[in-house]
């Protein structure tokens, strides 16, 4: 018997070895590929957009853009081969800013952010469902916003922190104790400013809260915080992430959080700060059964946070559909259910499935980020417009809280 217990703590140490040992091994993989795609400072950087590109992200024609060009206007365009004008987010962001003031009439338009009496929009996109494109929603919404001439602050509340490598931060790497969120909630005097935590990043327009394995401590940390009656009032548990963007909240339009895949203490504390929440939702049975099972256990947590004080009353919430291929006749009975289920609250457009967009992210890139033809013209087409779509119906669901 004696024998059999050594054996076996034997061979979970061994295990526990192999796995860490497996665990640095990948870790240095991806740091050196990291390195390779991205040098030498193996850091993202954003390509420049072209003016029949920027002309229709700003909403002016590009013979326009050519006149301010010539005539020595808002921002000077770098020339390439055969006089092809581009324009990097930065300058696109300067080309609103200038045209806001020139078209007064039409400043809206070009700045599409909070006025005076507008609201902080914080918005959470959740499911506890792997592979419903959570976090892939979170990231082209975010950028979509952001070429869009909103300011945006992205929060990766995700210990897995999939939306910070999208950012060009290896997590494991790159991301320091106590530079993630878990600095601005934790329950001790390590707590931290959350503009202390703060990033910029490279696509001009979004800050980042990143996210890596540290997050967990917040939900180890929260039930022993929860006996002591210290941690109670304004310092429950799911007030403290509101509390966090609130320190900042002035210097945004938008916030997107991306939550983990489960219902724990950080997705509620999301839940009790969002104005509005996404669940996306992957349009097969399977993901439609465990979809049932996370809104019966949101609808019960909702109730125990708001009879313990928390404010849950969302600008809207819809459901979006993702992964979607429309020409299968099974997805398309699945859609059909949930639009007769649910109604408007099922965005109408939905993001498909698409192989430029896994393609993409390959190399850690949206479609935002990359050339046209570099995954095939036709499928970054169709994937890009469906995309659009998506984000295009939630930005005109934040201006309708707005009153526009």
């Amino acid at each position: 018997m004696v024998q059999t217990a050594t054996k076996i703590v034997e061979a979970t140490e061994a295990t526990a070895a192999r796995v860490a040992r497996h665990a640095a091994v990948l870790s240095g993989q991806l740091r050196s590929l990291g390195t390779t795609l991205f040098p030498p400072t193996a850091r993202k950087s954003l390509r420049s957009f072209t003016s029949g590109e920027v002309a229709r992200i700003v909403g002016v024609s590009d013979g326009y853009l050519r006149q301010l060009s010539l005539d020595g206007l808002g921002p000077a365009p770098a020339f390439g081969s055969g006089g092809r004008r581009s324009y990097t987010l930065a300058q696109v962001n300067e080309l609103r800013r200038y045209l806001a003031q020139v078209r007064p009439r039409e400043a809206v338009q070009f700045l599409p952010g909070r006025r005076p009496g507008d609201a902080l929009q914080i918005i959470t996109v959740a499911n506890f469902k792997g592979g419903s494109a959570k976090t892939t929603t979170a990231l082209y919404l975010s950028q979509y916003l952001a070429l869009h001439g909103f300011r945006v602050l992205a929060i990766d509340l995700d210990p897995q922190a999939s939306l910070s490598a999208m950012f060009g931060y290896q997590p494991e790497f790159d991301i320091a104790e106590n530079e993630t969120l878990y600095g601005a909630i934790r329950y001790d005097d390590e707590r931290r400013p959350m503009r202390d935590i703060v990033r910029k990043t490279y696509f001009d327009g979004i800050s980042l809260v990143p996210g890596n394995l540290e997050l967990m401590e917040f939900e180890h940390q929260t039930p022993r915080a929860m006996i002591d009656r210290k941690a109670r009032g304004y310092d429950l548990f799911f007030r403290r992430v509101a509390a966090a963007i609130d320190e900042v909240g002035d210097e945004f339009d938008v916030v997107v959080i991306d939550c983990p895949p489960q219902l724990g203490y950080l997705t509620i504390g999301a839940l009790n700060a969002a104005t509005a929440m996404l669940v996306t939702i992957h349009p097969q049975m399977v993901d439609v059964a465990s979809m049932s099972q996370f809104l019966l256990m949101t609808a019960d947590l909702m109730s125990v946070i708001e009879s313990a004080g928390g404010h849950l009353n969302h600008d809207f919430i819809r459901y979006v559909v993702t992964r979607h291929d429309p020409n299968d006749v099974p997805e398309a009975q699945i859609v059909a259910l949930l639009r007769n289920l649910f109604g408007e609250d099922v965005l109408r457009a939905t993001a498909w499935k698409s192989t430029a967009i896994a393609n993409a992210g390959l190399t850690k890139q949206s479609l935002y980020e990359l050339d046209r033809g570099s995954v095939g013209r036709a499928a970054y087409d169709r994937a890009l417009e469906s995309v659009n779509a998506v984000n295009a119906e939630v930005t005109q669901l934040i201006q309708t809280v707005w009153g526009r």
